[in-house]
């Protein structure tokens, strides 16, 4: 392992922004019948306007200085090159923090908080509740690339922040927080490292154990919507299948096939993440608004310019391939003291309001794994938490974290 910090600043060659050019200049159109209402996926239309703006309106340099406005390292642990944002707190005793994000997210998601987490007296917070924030990009994803482990998942991936938080920057007791595919990270942490772990954070509740049934590809388990269900419940299961069924069964089933594609046409790889972006963040919230055109662009050339849309979408099968294997059978699996963030403008769980959404995870299957200190809930963002409501993240972090230290 190589321990020296070696600072990182995100400049990308001219030939690659050359050949980006190239490609979106010759895109061969697909036709589009009947899809003005998106039913069939991305329109055409759609897809054109952001790729135009792509292709003659986006400043990418104009982003890569707004992406080095945090300090950035990056180390190689286990052969794997790993990027990261590090930026130390300014208050008397900051708390070490590492944020996992998801898929197709980017480091770049959680980067609306870290001025309030880093120097909280600056932004309406007590100075006592300062944060060390460090944000890496997942091993295969972002500038944490080329991956070296064929076999990477979330399992291993806790096992590099482990090393980094505790080897590499010298912490002996950290906190860690994450959603999405990050929330299963950090469980990992919270359930193999909890000695070492102040506690944990997360956007949701997932079992460490997803992926691993017959049937890892269906987030439905072969379970038909039950017979005696509401109108309003039968749509509500029906809305989170619709949202989250195709990029599970084929990231599952067909992630170098897919890859293919994906990796050669910067078009087709935009269509296939943006279509998540929009599913999966919150519908009562003007999409636009909330994602610019130049954000959908700076978080797709995240991913095109490291070449890292196949080796982010192989995770997935990965955690079913190489199954997680308990480190101990104490309950709960995550003994960390944990805090949950729960945004209700998400697809899961179905008719889960900001009154309701605490009680549904208590009253669960899941609540068991977890050693829950704090749990809220919020009306306003959807699947990407800390970038479609961050003041929710914050107040999470801080009041669970207040709680603990």
């Amino acid at each position: 392992m190589s321990a020296t910090l070696v600072p990182f600043k995100v400049a990308v060659p001219e030939a690659v922004l050359a050949d980006l050019q190239d490609r979106l200049r010759s895109t061969r159109w697909a036709e589009d019948l009947n899809n003005d209402d998106s039913y069939y996926g991305i329109s055409t239309a759609y897809l054109k306007d952001i790729a135009d703006h792509w292709l003659h309106t986006y400043d990418w340099k104009k982003a890569e200085a707004k992406l080095n406005a945090f300090q950035q390292y990056k180390v190689t642990i286990d052969g794997q090159p790993v990027h990261f944002i590090y930026e130390k707190g300014k208050g008397p005793n900051p708390t070490p923090i590492i944020l996992s994000h998801g898929w197709p997210w980017t480091y770049w998601h959680w980067s609306k908080i870290i001025p309030a987490l880093t120097d909280p007296a600056a932004h309406g917070g007590d100075p006592d509740q300062s944060f060390d924030v460090i944000i890496p990009s997942l091993p295969g994803f972002g500038f944490s690339t080329p991956l070296k482990d064929g076999e990477m998942n979330f399992w291993k991936m806790a096992e590099i922040w482990h090393r980094l938080m505790t080897e590499v920057l010298g912490y002996k007791k950290y906190a860690a927080s994450g959603s999405d595919y990050g929330m299963l990270v950090t469980a990992q942490l919270g359930h193999k490292y909890a000695g070492e772990l102040i506690g944990v954070h997360l956007g949701q509740e997932m079992p460490l154990m997803i992926f691993q049934s017959e049937r890892p590809w269906d987030l439905t388990e072969g379970h038909l919507v039950p017979a005696g269900a509401s109108q309003e419940l039968r749509d509500g299961i029906l809305h989170f299948q619709r949202t989250y069924a195709s990029h599970v069964a084929v990231h599952m089933l067909d992630p170098q096939t897919i890859t293919h594609g994906l990796n050669d046409s910067p078009t087709g790889m935009l269509a296939w993440i943006l279509q998540r972006w929009k599913k999966w963040s919150d519908p009562h919230q003007d999409f636009e608004t909330v994602f610019s055109k130049d954000d959908i662009i700076t978080f797709a050339m995240i991913y095109w310019v490291n070449q890292s849309i196949g080796s982010s979408i192989r995770a997935y099968s990965n955690a079913s391939r190489y199954p997680w294997i308990p480190s101990h059978n104490r309950q709960p699996a995550v003994e960390a003291p944990t805090g949950f963030t729960f945004l209700t403008g998400d697809a899961y769980p179905p008719l889960a309001t900001a009154d309701n959404r605490v009680d549904i995870f208590k009253n669960g299957p899941l609540a068991s794994q977890f050693n829950t200190v704090y749990a809220k809930a919020f009306e306003k963002g959807g699947h990407f938490g800390p970038w479609e409501n961050p003041e929710a993240f914050i107040e999470g972090i801080r009041d669970t974290f207040r709680i603990l230290k």
